[in-house]
């Protein structure tokens, strides 16, 4: 697909096909994302991949319960790592490039996903400090 057509038709997907994914496209969506730039090429984030049915439950609870979270055969989730961040840039890194990097590398994941023909969707809102992996 066109880079620009894929763009255009990514869109959000809030349900999901009861359907494994299979663990060659999670390795490529990693790579995408692992390809990401990334503030003095740290990339100073981990990404978790989240299949237990019940850590997507808990999840969900402090993401206001929202179902496609349980629903979806596997999650990735993508979380700064502040203190990579703070060793080579101080609190800039803490409060803002380690965030940026883990969003960049979110949508490279994004658009992996969409290239290998899976639905995705952001998920942004959860309860402060209650999200421990």
């Amino acid at each position: 697909m066109d880079f620009f057509e894929l763009i255009r038709s990514r869109h959000s997907v809030r349900s999901f096909k009861k359907q494994a994914v299979e663990e060659e496209k999670i390795k490529k969506i990693l790579d995408a994302a692992n390809s990401a730039p990334s503030a003095g090429n740290l990339q100073s984030y981990e990404i978790y991949v989240v299949r237990s049915q019940d850590m997507k439950s808990n999840i969900s609870k402090v993401a206001l319960d929202q179902p496609s979270i349980r629903e979806a055969d596997v999650l990735l989730v993508f979380c700064a790592n502040m203190k990579k961040a703070i060793a080579k840039y101080g609190g800039r890194g803490t409060e803002l490039y380690c965030i940026q990097d883990a969003t960049i590398a979110c949508a490279y994941a994004q658009l992996a996903a969409a290239d290998l023909g899976l639905g995705s969707v952001w998920v942004g809102h959860f309860m402060k400090w209650k999200l421990q992996i």
